[in-house]
């Protein structure tokens, strides 16, 4: 018999559901790794020809035994459970399934990748007497990568987000190893070429030992770079995320490398035709490596540029301002650095060669980051009208702005520090402009870079007001009368008319005042907005009456000035 009496059970929270979930994928996680952890130090022992290892590790092999044959079930278990979930889609598109694979895919991925190119590696010139550690680590989490990434493209029980998450890993951690590891190899076979071979170690490594040690790394990287982003579709991802990978480590890592490689080569150029206070050889030591970091940066960064173009309009601009920050903040270095070795040949004109030296790498960082940046700014070719200013080029010019503005306050604050401890010390620590040519040269930089992105700013938020349609004034004063919420009210009008409004409480039929947090119906502000648009009078009264059926009543009723006597 029912009692009439309906009970509601509360539903779980969200907060309570999620927080249920990455608790359950963190333990997953955290079993998998114990799992892989011991079934490598079992694998391991199994590959040594000798039982002195098994024999006199007695705790490692009994932490083996116990991550293998403890967590090894109990992380099959749960990822079990973990499974017959997935066929709930709320499920799949949780966040924790998503944060979950894409862990686990990048520490299988990266432990996996280094251990067997490290084995690889050490074959050459110097076998390596312990190659079953990498094999054992390689070969567990190798397959602990197969198995996540097929659940990773699994078409019913794959993630629901963060899907694009382990190609931009693969895609970053493949591009980061292969060109680090190519600048190695190609910067010791140029600096051979330059320099010619020098062992600083009796009985070590010849030359091209070290050279196809760092090509190994570099295949390897760049295989792993091109599966994830050609094979694996990472190139055809259009999401926010590969968008930022691709700017972060496509253009603006691998701008950086270009640039400090080109800029150190210049620098050895000059010092080698102006300041040959070292000998030759020392003098030639950086610029083997520096072409190369210039090479394959510049490899990397045209690339990328190239793909970004197939990408979306925002994606081209936001490299095209990264490109033109990562040149703008070497020149305006180069800048700064070029002032202090001048204040500091000023201070003193038989200066040494480390001021020459300082010099020489002013003007080295200014004639790398001038051009690129004049190339990517195009300073000479503005905007003209508001509609050619892209989205962020503002945001842009206002980072830059307050960036410069920070760096020239400390540099200035630098500066009043040392002027205050020239004159309160004892003059023995040089003068004052020797002391202070340094913080005057970032201050100079910084306040060059500071005046010129608000001189654009100022000019283009100029041009958006222009282009922005004039508000015609016709309305001075609105008295309102309303019984509800008026706060979003005043603001429609004082948006439409810009008329300053004077609220008046409304009482109703009974006599009591209708509470205040009242909120009008959806459609009266636009209805209000369109009541005023017709009048022109300086004072108007709105009324804003009862309900008449399901909508409001108002009343507009235009006032004229108090007459005068």
């Amino acid at each position: 018999m029912s009692s009439g009496i309906r009970t509601t059970v509360p539903p779980v929270g969200s907060a309570q559901l999620t927080l249920r979930r990455l608790i359950l994928y963190a333990l997953l996680f955290a079993l998998v790794v114990i799992a892989a952890s011991g079934l490598s130090g079992l694998l391991e022992r199994l590959f040594s020809t000798g039982a002195e290892l098994a024999s006199t590790d007695v705790a490692g092999l009994a932490r083996a035994l116990a991550f293998t044959l403890i967590g090894g079930p109990l992380a099959a278990l749960l990822w079990w459970v973990v499974w017959k979930r997935l066929d709930d889609g709320a499920e799949r598109s949780s966040v924790g399934w998503g944060l979950y694979l894409s862990a686990v895919y990048a520490v299988s991925l990266i432990t996996s990748a280094t251990a067997f190119l490290g084995l690889a590696a050490s074959f050459i010139g110097q076998p390596e007497q312990r190659w079953y550690s990498p094999l054992s680590n390689g070969l567990v989490w190798a397959g602990i990568f197969i198995w996540h990434r097929w659940m990773w493209r699994h078409p019913l029980k794959g993630p629901g987000t963060l899907h694009d998450l382990p190609a931009v890993i693969g895609s970053v951690f493949g591009l980061v190893v292969g060109a680090v590891a190519a600048i190695t190899a190609l910067g010791g076979l140029l600096d051979v070429a330059i320099r010619g071979y020098i062992s600083l170690t009796p009985g070590g490594d010849t030359w091209w030992q070290a050279v196809l040690r760092a090509l190994v790394w570099a295949v390897g990287g760049s295989l792993v770079w091109w599966w994830h982003w050609h094979r694996g579709g990472g190139r055809k991802l259009d999401t926010a995320l590969v968008d930022v990978a691709l700017i972060a480590v496509g253009i603006f890592a691998a701008g950086i490398t270009a640039l400090g490689g080109a800029g150190v080569v210049i620098f050895v150029l000059l010092r080698t035709a102006f300041d040959r206070a070292e000998p030759m050889n020392e003098l030639l030591s950086p610029l083997g490596p520096a072409i190369a970091a210039a090479a394959v940066g510049a490899l990397v960064w045209r690339y990328h540029r190239v793909s970004g173009a197939e990408r979306s309009v925002a994606s081209r601009r936001a490299g095209r301002l990264v490109t033109s920050g990562v040149a703008l903040a070497a020149a305006a270095s180069g800048i700064g650095v070029v002032i202090n070795a001048s204040l500091a040949m000023a201070v003193s004109p038989l200066a040494g060669g480390g001021t020459r030296t300082l010099l020489l790498g002013g003007l080295s960082s200014l004639a790398v980051g001038g051009p690129a940046w004049w190339r990517a700014w195009r300073p000479t070719r503005p905007p003209q009208t508001a509609d050619t200013i892209a989205p962020g080029r503002r945001v842009y010019l206002i980072a830059f702005f307050g960036i410069s503005a920070v760096v020239a306050l400390i540099a200035l604050l630098v500066i009043g520090y040392r002027l205050f401890e020239f004159l309160l010390g004892e003059v023995t620590g040089g003068s004052l402009l020797d002391r202070t040519r340094a913080p005057l040269g970032l201050l100079v930089a910084a306040g060059l870079v500071a005046a010129y992105h608000f001189g654009l700013w100022r000019r283009e938020r100029a041009l958006l007001a222009a282009a922005s349609p004039a508000r015609e004034r016709t309305i001075d004063h609105v008295t309102l009368v309303t019984a509800s919420d008026p706060a979003p009210l005043s603001r429609a009008i004082h948006t439409a008319t810009g008329a300053r409004v004077a609220v008046w409480k409304r009482m109703d039929a009974a006599g009591t005042a209708q509470p205040a947090g009242a909120v009008p119906e959806p459609e009266l502000a636009e209805r209000v907005v369109a009541a005023l648009g017709s009048v022109t009078a300086q004072n108007v009264l709105l009324v804003i009456g009862p309900a008449d059926g399901q909508k409001a009543r108002i009343d507009v009723i235009p006032l004229e000035g108090p007459a005068r006597r």
